[in-house]
């Protein structure tokens, strides 16, 4: 991938510049604190939270706060522990206080999977393991920058019940309160370009989105609270209120706009650690000491893992959510995706003591081998665990081929696109064999498999896949009503999208709601009338299957499932090999080993008709 290819160059040209002579340069590219946070770290926060997979985030958002909060804090507490009892022997020279130890820890307790997920990325893993592994990071970030910060706070003090019940409050307060800004700037933002036409401008508006998103990432800041945490909700709030109010090139501009700042960001980075590995000045390696603590930051991952893995699954289970728990597999994958970062070795900078610059040394060193050892085994890893690839999920986002936006005298038509699942919206559902292939109209279901793949810039595509994955369950059984939706999400259909979206973008997404509603049920009637049609026919009736059928309404009366039709019989007549056959229907159809037996086979909702075998071969 190009952040882990960027790393070992970056070493080379450090590693250049510190055998050239002078140092002008050397000084030139050393790590600065302020260039990362202010300029090099918000493209990447901003870009994760305005295109997070929001539907699959908040599904597992219970999951991700549990490991980014409580794991990040045993992780914190793992390290700093063992981290101050290795320091207690003195070995190598090495004095670090129990506070300075857990602030060390805390540090270290910084995830950041960069390489990982753009693997995950590019393989399409298992959209449940992706969400949670990069929700966590993204939260973990956050909260290790707040725990330093406030472990900062109380150097110097004594370590008593008060101070530690002060300091998890510090800590619950800035966090929230930076959350709040950042949900209050996005929906600000969404009421402006709400009640103003800047529609007509879409430069205006790519730049007020981008300049509020950072403008809130400064304010928090400058309060005292945690910017990054501001930044990502910012984001979030942006892509879920904001962006329907945008027009089209502005949805356009900001999403590429910022994938492309936090690319680069991205690999400036991962070229500045390299670089700063044989420039940095003031750095003391510790051999010993950075070994210690890459095994100590190992086991503290798994502590923070395994137990947090069993209590989660345990709660699932009882609720009955038994399809939310993590599979041993996806336990050792968020292991193994413990990389530590540039958040890591930007907050190190911060470390102060007898042995800071030990220290620093270690976090620099971690970083390089979690990157190189976790991040470039990551591809064995997914084919050892057997983890699921080539998933293709949906976007969750709004199409780009929906039409401009700068109309806004009423909303006037819908441009729909037929689904390719549907071969005939007709209510007239016929029934035709032809060639040995049973057609049934209206369903759109016939013996060709079609692959649903969302394809890009297509709105209706990205529904299909959902209503067209409806087709894959029994033949018969009634389509499922949709599982009933979180009360945020009710709420926020019902009462905040309203408040914070225009009105002809209501109006659409009414339409499309109601448009999908109605293809359910034309679906739902084109699969009972398949299936009156197939029961009129007598499969499986004997003597009685030429009587009249009267298909019962009731959903679970004699449902017709993948597998319970078999060995039912056409009358067919002998064809030559060159000619089409088309066989007919008979109750009294020949025995099993009759030359002209035919099977039907039915599945995944579609209907083969199969060839009799040839006599005499």
């Amino acid at each position: 991938m190009a952040d882990e290819s960027a790393f070992p160059l970056g070493m080379i040209v450090g590693l250049v510049i510190k055998l050239s002579p002078g140092t002008i340069i050397q000084h030139m590219v050393q790590f600065n604190q302020g260039y990362f946070f202010n300029l090099l770290l918000p493209p990447i926060i901003l870009n994760s939270g305005y295109e997070l997979k929001r539907r699959n985030f908040f599904y597992n958002f219970g999951t991700i706060l549990t490991f980014a909060l409580a794991g990040t804090f045993i992780a914190a507490l793992a390290t700093g522990v063992l981290t101050y009892l290795y320091a207690f022997l003195h070995p190598e020279g090495i004095n670090i206080s129990f506070i300075d130890s857990m602030i060390f820890g805390s540090i270290l307790s910084a995830t950041d999977p960069v390489t990982v997920l753009a693997i995950f990325s590019q393989l399409h893993v298992d959209p449940n393991l992706f969400s949670i592994i990069s929700g966590e990071s993204l939260l973990n970030d956050a909260v290790a920058i707040v725990l330093s910060e406030t472990l900062h706070k109380f150097r110097g003090q004594e370590l008593h019940v008060a101070n530690i019940f002060k300091g998890i409050g510090v800590f619950m307060g800035v966090f929230t309160a930076s959350t709040l800004i950042g949900v209050l700037f996005g929906i600000m933002v969404a009421l402006m370009l709400k009640y103003s036409e800047l529609y007509r401008y879409p430069s205006i508006e790519t730049c007020l989105v981008a300049l509020m998103a950072y403008s809130s990432y400064l304010f928090s800041n400058a309060t005292q609270m945690s910017g990054i945490v501001t930044l990502l909700f910012s984001g979030i709030t942006l892509k879920h209120y904001a962006y329907d109010n945008l027009s089209l090139r502005s949805k356009r501009a900001t999403k590429y706009v910022f994938q492309v700042l936090s690319q680069l960001s991205e690999n400036f980075i991962f070229i500045y650690l390299g670089v700063n590995l044989f420039t940095q000045t003031g750095l003391e390696y510790k051999p010993f000491f950075i070994i210690i603590t890459t095994m100590i930051i190992c086991v503290a991952r798994y502590v923070s893992v395994a137990p947090l893995s069993m209590l989660i699954n345990a709660v699932c289970r009882a609720l009955g959510k038994s399809e939310q728990t993590l599979p041993r597999s996806h336990q050792l994958m968020l292991f193994w995706a413990g990389l530590r970062g540039a958040v890591a070795f930007a907050l190190s900078s911060g470390l102060v003591g007898e042995s800071a610059a030990a220290m620093r040394t270690t976090v620099l060193a971690v970083v390089v081998m979690t990157v190189l050892l976790f991040g470039g085994t990551t591809n064995r890893m997914l084919q050892l665990l057997e983890i699921q690839t080539g998933v293709i999920e949906p976007d969750d986002s709004s199409s780009e081929d929906e039409p401009d936006d700068q109309d806004l005298s009423g909303y006037q038509k819908l441009r729909l696109r037929s689904p390719d699942v549907f071969d005939n919206d007709d209510d007239d559902n016929s029934n035709t064999i032809d060639g040995g292939e049973l057609r049934i109209g209206g369903g759109g279901v016939s013996s060709s498999r079609r692959r649903l793949l969302p394809q890009r810039n297509s709105s209706s595509s990205n529904m299909e896949v959902s209503i067209g994955g409806l087709l894959s369950g029994p033949l018969g059984d009634p389509i499922p009503d949709p599982a009933q939706p979180h009360w945020f999400m009710s709420f926020d259909e019902k009462w905040l999208k309203p408040l914070f979206t225009k009105r002809h973008i209501q109006a659409r997404n009414q339409t499309l709601a109601e448009y999908w509603r109605e293809k359910r049920r034309k679906m739902d009637r084109a699969n009972r009338n398949m299936l009156a049609g197939i029961h009129s026919m007598g499969f499986g009736q004997g003597p009685a299957a030429n009587d009249e059928y009267y298909y019962d309404n009731d959903d679970n009366v004699d449902a017709l499932t993948l597998n319970s039709v078999h060995d039912n019989r056409f009358s067919t007549a002998s064809a030559p090999n060159n000619q089409s056959y088309t066989p007919s229907v008979s109750a009294n159809a020949g025995g099993p080993g009759s030359p002209s037996t035919s099977r039907l086979v039915i599945g995944a909702g579609r209907v083969f008709g199969r060839s009799p075998p040839e006599s005499g071969h």
